[in-house]
């Protein structure tokens, strides 16, 4: 998972749900529903949804599962679900 982590989406070009283009040192961040790379505005609405947080209870749990990290970790994936991050 850190392959796909470092090499596929920390520098998205585009965010899946809006179209809207990422520049290399704008904020995106992880969807907890389908991991893709999304911008700010989107993860709002992803928010708003009634089983948001039940949603991102089963993905901590799962993502620590397959990483064998806490989800705070800021070296990890499953850390970037919840705080923004930029292509560096």
């Amino acid at each position: 998972m850190k392959d796909t982590w470092e090499n596929v989406i920390s520098c998205a070009t585009k965010c899946p749900r809006c179209e809207k283009d990422f520049l290399a040192k704008e904020q995106r961040i992880l969807s907890v529903i389908d991991h893709e790379p999304i911008c700010l505005d989107c993860k709002k609405e992803e928010e708003k949804r009634p089983d948001y947080e039940e949603i991102s209870r089963k993905m901590i749990g799962t993502c620590m599962a397959e990483t064998e990290q806490m989800w705070g970790d800021p070296g990890g994936y499953c850390f970037y679900h919840f705080y923004p991050y930029t292509c560096s």
